[in-house]
């Protein structure tokens, strides 16, 4: 079974390590001294605040659960021997929508690094995959829930 690599900047991946190092050495001994304190209030059969710290404990638990599984398939992609031709990660490319006739810029980053209100979109998600590996003026079939996106590569470059 092959295990599907993570893109991820330097920054990205220090991003996620800072936060799972706080929800491992910060949270969950916080949360665990919550279900110590909520032991003390008596029958755990009826101890709302039991139940809600066992609760938190274990959404917290799959949280870092998901980190470890990122960070240990993360692989930390150096931009500069890319190719500058084709959209890959880190391009920051603008696209021309056929059907609604606007353009649109997106930087295609990985796991840590999205900001969807400044248009940072995971390579991973369909856009991202659709756009990936295409050249300028090629344009990009994309299916999305409402039916089919039509971009065309306008414009290819690197945030530095």
């Amino acid at each position: 079974m092959s295990v599907e690599r993570i893109p991820m900047s330097k920054e990205g991946y220090e991003r996620k390590k800072a936060e799972l190092d706080q929800m491992v050495q910060e949270d969950m001994p916080r949360i665990a001294e919550q279900i110590a304190q909520a032991r003390g209030f008596g029958d755990l059969s009826e101890n709302a605040e039991y139940d809600a710290a066992r609760e938190a404990q274990g959404m917290l638990q799959a949280r870092i659960n998901d980190l470890q599984d990122h960070l240990a398939r993360a692989i930390i992609v150096d931009r500069s021997n890319m190719p500058t031709d084709r959209v890959v990660f880190g391009t920051k490319v603008k696209v021309f929508d056929l059907e609604f006739e606007e353009e649109e810029v997106f930087t295609l980053v990985g796991l840590g690094d999205e900001d969807y209100d400044q248009n940072k979109i995971l390579l991973t998600s369909p856009i991202g995959q659709g756009l990936l590996g295409k050249k300028v003026g090629e344009v990009a079939e994309i299916a999305v829930p409402r039916g089919m996106l039509r971009l065309r590569i306008v414009e290819i470059g690197f945030d530095d």
